[in-house]
């Protein structure tokens, strides 16, 4: 986080933490991002509304002047100076919804987007909402050229996702391995997809990547769905402020059940889907026609989300997907049969296992794996196996991150090597080629450690005064996680009791 960190982050979620002892922060976040958001649009609202004002033509009302330089139009009574005046009266709560309203009849691509009803609440303290007011009067959201609120917004959404703790992973998953997937699969030009894209972390690393090696973000399209409706709402807010377009689909839709973009063929996947979901509806989704490779099981949505980005691929299309390690050798219901029949056409490219302890949701590692449509010669018929699971460092003692110039590098400039066939070594410990045929012999059993091996002569260099704590951390969050896992199987021996 300290790589983005711009000066008034920490202003902004002050402003955040005002509302703390009001209200949960699933809730105080929404208040907060469309504050910021709205404050953002107002900002660089004004700044083009002086502009035409001097140059004195008349045009400073005309939506035209905005639009064609991508700026939204607020009306006035959705400007920030009319909006502050109210901060101290009782009204202010309805003087933002208003406010929304406003721009959301102004803006069809706002349409549906801004926080229905939520600042008129009575539960909502109208004092804090307007100190909050107050606090964004003074910082500036907007300068030409320079990414400040989509930076500030992406901290924002990692503080809320680290107060919110197991409900967070909906919406974010850590900058880190979104950096990862991205700089894995490169996605350049064509169609990228998300089928859960909660605030839109993939797309918008997407983005940052192209910029970051001289591409054009013109050259990529980005399709999206998320089943939760204020989610749903982050993203295309999260998306307008980068002046992103997104195709999202027109609502808030269960990707299983109403899928939103039925015809798309994607170039490039990045999807970090709920693990392990139970409740997903596979039952009547039996004779489903994504299911290629075998019927996922209704107690696990694992390898429904895997088929269903598989059914969405073009010809070159590749996958970069986030799932729990249980899929790399469950056989329950048939699963081992589908990821059997999925590494038989020769789909897997590449499993990395990571490291615990990566997300604010769960202490549990888990596995990215990248699949390919159309392999290079190098690489058909074999999978590389990547153990990253020694890799990153503990930013917090319950929080581990992937340093983005050695881990994030190492990882995926193997995996480039591979694909290309330059210079590729196996390199034991670490990652392995390895032929269809000797997964075979493993009964299509995809665990990383299992066929990379433990690194010989390995010199263990740490010294006691780090290592003693670090260990200690690392098993304080695994008894946290038992301890989560043990309340929820006495919970469900209740239930059962219970329907006895």
């Amino acid at each position: 986080m300290a790589e983005s960190n711009i000066g008034f982050e920490e202003k902004i979620w002050k402003a955040a933490c005002v509302l703390r002892g009001n209200m949960d922060a699933s809730e105080y976040k929404h208040v907060v991002l469309g504050l910021i958001f709205l404050k953002y649009l107002s900002d660089s609202f004004e700044e083009r509304y002086n502009e035409l004002v001097a140059e004195g033509e008349g045009f400073e009302e005309d939506r035209d002047e905005y639009t064609r330089k991508g700026i939204f139009f607020v009306p006035e009574n959705a400007r920030w100076s009319y909006i502050s005046k109210y901060a101290h009266d009782p009204i202010i709560g309805k003087v933002i919804d208003e406010a929304m309203l406003a721009i959301e009849k102004s803006n069809s691509r706002l349409d549906g987007v801004l926080p229905d009803n939520n600042f008129g609440r009575d539960e909502l303290d109208k004092r804090r909402l307007g100190e909050i007011v107050d606090l964004f009067t003074n910082i500036p959201m907007y300068e030409r050229g320079k990414d400040l609120l989509g930076r500030v917004y992406e901290y924002c959404l990692a503080q809320f996702a680290a107060q919110e703790g197991k409900n967070a992973g909906e919406f974010y998953t850590p900058s880190c391995i979104v950096k990862l997937l991205v700089e894995v699969l490169r996605p350049f030009n064509g169609r990228v997809y998300d089928p859960c894209c909660g605030s839109g972390g993939m797309f918008v690393q997407s983005t940052k990547f192209i910029e970051n090696h001289q591409g054009r973000i013109k050259d990529i399209s980005v399709y999206g769905q998320d089943a939760n409706p204020t989610t749903w709402k982050l993203c295309a807010m999260n998306l307008a402020i980068r002046g992103i377009e997104a195709d999202l689909g027109k609502y808030a839709a269960d990707t299983f059940f109403d899928d939103r973009h039925p015809q798309l063929k994607a170039d490039y996947i990045l999807a970090n889907p709920p693990f392990n979901l139970s409740a997903w509806g596979g039952d009547k989704l039996v004779n489903d026609k994504r299911w290629v490779y075998g019927v996922p099981p209704a107690g696990n949505a694992n390898f429904a989300w895997l088929q269903h980005m598989i059914y969405h691929l073009s010809p070159n299309g590749k996958i970069g997907m986030v799932l729990a390690n249980g899929a790399l050798s469950s056989n329950t219901s048939g699963e081992g049969e589908i990821r059997a029949n999925i590494v038989k056409a020769d789909l897997v490219e590449a499993i990395v296992a990571l490291p615990s302890q990566l997300f604010y949701s769960t202490g549990i590692p888990v596995t990215l794996w990248f699949l390919n449509k159309n392999k290079t010669d190098q690489t058909k018929g074999k999978v590389l196996f990547i153990d990253a699971r020694e890799m990153g460092e503990m930013e917090t003692r319950r929080l581990r991150v992937l340093n983005e110039d050695t881990d994030i590098k190492k990882i995926a400039e193997t995996v480039d090597c591979f694909r290309n066939g330059n210079g590729y070594q196996d390199v034991k410990g670490f990652c392995k080629s390895v032929s269809l045929e000797e997964i075979e012999r493993e009964n299509y059993v995809l665990t990383p450690g299992r066929y990379v091996g433990i690194a010989e002569n390995e010199i263990d260099d740490e010294p006691y005064e780090i290592k003693m704590p670090r260990l200690q951390n690392e098993l304080m969050a695994m008894f946290d996680e038992s301890h989560k896992l043990e309340e929820n199987i006495e919970k469900q021996m209740e239930k059962l009791s219970e329907n006895k």
